[in-house]
């Protein structure tokens, strides 16, 4: 039985300036990171490849953070403030999308799995073949 194709979720910030699209299975599972600003935020990770991310506007309305290791770039909207996407320090070549920020019309289910960002050293090289492929690591 082979698992269904991949389809399109759009989203978006609060104010809806800024607009994306990830392409993810219809099953979702999600990262829950416990670092500094994962835990803070509450935010939720889809990791995809650069490929399977479109940012459909707002690109004016992006402001970026950057701290710690300075490899991760937050992208926020300037005017509402939400964190839709970024580029995580695991995945420099794509894109952590917020699951939260998700149009919900597209999502068929949700796992949501822990990940120990507080310790990102030690939780990414405990990571196993299956969950190192892109959709698993987070953090900044």
């Amino acid at each position: 039985m082979t698992a269904p194709a991949p389809s399109w979720h759009a989203g978006g910030c609060h104010c809806g300036r800024v607009r994306f699209a990830a392409r993810a299975p219809a099953h979702l599972e999600a990262r829950e990171c416990n670092c500094s600003v994962c835990s803070r935020s509450g935010y939720l990770h889809l990791i995809v490849a650069a490929d399977d991310f479109r940012l459909l506007s707002g690109a004016g309305d992006l402001t970026e953070y950057c701290f710690g290791t300075g490899v991760a770039k937050h992208r926020f909207c300037r005017h509402c403030g939400v964190k839709s996407f970024y580029v995580p320090r695991s995945h420099p070549d794509g894109y952590s999308v917020n699951v939260r920020c998700l149009d919900p019309a597209t999502i068929a289910s949700l796992t949501i799995r822990p990940y120990d960002g507080r310790n990102w050293e030690t939780a990414r090289n405990g990571l196993d073949a299956r969950q190192g492929r892109a959709g698993s690591r987070v953090s900044d």
